[in-house]
């Protein structure tokens, strides 16, 4: 239950005071079965599994959900296929073709009988709520996908007025400072790639992967005016990731020191008990762990909080 890419958003105080029935408000949205003629469904599972009850799980301010999906596999080209069969059928019955809007409600029809026999696929993606500290924290690098997790919690409370990240300071800015002159925050340091991009449209792009950044191969791309827009960065020996110039977190790995802290204890119970409690253990782990990191972002980043104050 790892997450292994953070996109991250933020709310105020008064909101985190309306998720005390986050409960209750899911389970008005809790995912449900594609009808015979949807091509697809939104909802809430459980973290713990789709037959499950409980659709978060809590450890002290932190709460963890699920968004959950079922989507229609109705590929176009079957579609495309059984639309010719029909139209070739009325062409050598009526010798004629037949025109566009006749076509179209051919192809509903199609759509139609085809659906019902469609596999469905079931997608699942993970977030959680820190409501001390006003994070919304979605398991993704794609911004699609994080806006439409805050699309689907801002159905299901009703209101969601959650911010995407506003630095004050540059994140490009400060992460070429970083690399260029190698001072970096501490409990900072250099990772092993980076993104650099000459900064005007249709600029070079030089990207590095498993190479030593303090070199003057890589000085020299930034004395030549390229920008840092991804680099890769160690926290205190403890997670590894790379931060984009959006502050999406991407590639993030809890390194060993972190890994050996949540142990390899015997939990005990049946299978499915010991499963909730290592996703327990992982979450409680985790989430701590990132709320450290992000009060670092709120240090070197300018990242304030949204106020209740109109």
């Amino acid at each position: 239950m790892w997450f292994r890419n953070l996109t991250l958003f933020r709310f105020s105080p008064a909101v985190a005071k309306s998720l005390k029935s986050l409960d209750d408000d899911l389970a008005e949205k809790r995912l449900r079965p594609c009808g015979p003629i949807e091509l697809a469904t939104r909802g809430f599972i459980s973290p713990f599994g789709r037959n499950e009850d409980a659709l978060t799980h809590r450890v002290g301010e932190f709460a963890l959900l699920t968004l959950g999906g079922e989507d229609k596999l109705l590929p176009s080209s079957v579609i495309n296929e059984e639309l010719a069969v029909r139209l070739q059928k009325i062409a050598e019955k009526t010798g004629r073709k037949p025109g566009g809007r006749e076509r179209k409600r051919l192809k509903e029809e199609v759509l139609t009988d085809l659906l019902p026999r469609a596999f469905i696929r079931l997608s699942k993606r993970n977030a959680y709520l820190d409501s001390q500290d006003g994070w919304f924290v979605v398991d993704t690098a794609s911004k699609k996908a994080a806006e439409e997790a805050v699309t689907q919690l801002r159905e299901a409370l009703g209101s969601f007025p959650a911010v995407p990240m506003a630095a004050e300071e540059s994140p490009r800015a400060l992460m070429t400072d970083w690399l260029a002159n190698g001072k970096l925050p501490a409990g900072l340091a250099l990772g092993d790639e980076c993104e650099l991009r000459d900064p005007v449209e249709s600029g070079a792009i030089v990207r590095c992967r498993r190479q030593e950044l303090e070199t003057d191969e890589v000085r020299e791309h930034l004395k030549s005016g390229k920008q840092v827009f991804a680099l890769g960065l160690t926290f205190e020996d403890r997670l590894s990731f790379s931060l984009g110039e959006d502050l999406v977190v991407r590639k993030l790995r809890f390194l060993d020191v972190v890994q050996d802290e949540l142990g390899e204890g015997d939990r005990g119970g049946t299978d499915e008990n010991q499963a909730a409690a290592e996703l327990d253990a992982v979450f409680a782990l985790m989430s701590l762990e990132l709320r450290r990191l992000f009060a670092k972002f709120e240090e070197w980043f300018g990242l304030p909080r949204p106020s209740d104050k109109k």
